[in-house]
């Protein structure tokens, strides 16, 4: 039986809210940890990351509980998001799309890659790729290309989950080789269908609406149900209301983490139903 864990993206908050809902699950009995496959986009590529690394998930949601020091605040209201759309859902050409958010992420004014990395780094419990097979998403800035970063790729760890979450506009294109990257929720806010081949598949969504020609998720969790048992898990109203709307603010990360915590006693018994 091959079990796959999805984790989406969703900003600092969306970091916390992972970490608080597979503490609570794992407090229930049901530890995703276990995972024979995790996929991770942008927030998700964070968790995904730590979560491989071998770091007890209880150890990893206290920590969102702990002043965010190293944190940089940023905005993500509104406005960012009619520039997301402005720039990708004037076609249907999704490659074509991606290419133009990732142009104008080129063309924005962010702190230089140097300071992100720091942050990124510092997320981090290992440097090395883990032993678990990881999948790490984001998107090639000039060509639109949707790429998939693991411990094959020749790429570091810490190039990747940054590049995953580099979000346009906000945080700097990720440089590897010749190439920039941006997150991989250009392409789509989860790429739950990554997991295809798996028996039984957990997605945690965060965010769980796109723009444009993106795949919808609901699409995408169709195509596996019609294969695999599938549970997938978004904010309840409380959790939408501790996130708040940034959720690129670190203030806001405790109590994202607390609500995740708090949900998983709703939904334990439908997740532990699909993941055995």
């Amino acid at each position: 039986m091959t079990r796959a864990l999805v984790l989406g993206g969703g900003g600092v908050t969306g970091v916390a809210w992972e970490w608080g809902l597979l503490a609570g699950l794992a407090q229930r009995g049901v530890v995703l940890a276990d995972a024979d496959l995790v996929v991770g986009t942008s927030a998700g590529s964070v968790v995904g990351a730590q979560l491989c690394s071998g770091r007890p998930v209880r150890e990893s949601y206290e920590a969102q509980l702990a002043a965010p020091t190293g944190e940089v605040a940023a905005r993500f209201g509104w406005p960012a998001v009619a520039r997301l759309v402005w720039a990708g859902g004037r076609t249907r050409d999704a490659v074509r799309a991606r290419a133009r958010v990732g142009a104008m992420a080129v063309a924005a004014r962010t702190p230089s890659e140097a300071s992100r990395r720091a942050v990124i780094e510092a997320r981090l419990p290992a440097r090395q790729w883990p032993a678990r097979r990881l999948l790490v998403t984001a998107v090639d800035a000039t060509s639109g290309e949707f790429v998939v970063f693991n411990a094959a790729s020749g790429v570091s760890l810490v190039d990747a989950v940054g590049a995953s979450c580099a979000v346009p506009g906000v945080w700097p294109p990720v440089t590897i080789g010749d190439r920039r990257y941006v997150d991989g929720g250009v392409r789509s806010v989860v790429n739950a269908d990554l997991a295809a081949g798996a028996e039984r598949v957990v997605v945690l969504a965060p965010v769980t609406s796109g723009f444009g020609p993106m795949p919808r998720l609901s699409a995408q969790v169709a195509a596996l149900r019609s294969v695999a048992r599938v549970a997938v898990v978004s904010p309840n109203r409380a959790a939408r209301a501790a996130i708040g709307r940034n959720v690129l603010d670190p203030a806001r990360r405790a109590a994202a983490a607390r609500a995740g915590f708090a949900q998983a006693e709703a939904v334990a018994a439908d997740v532990a139903g699909v993941w055995g």
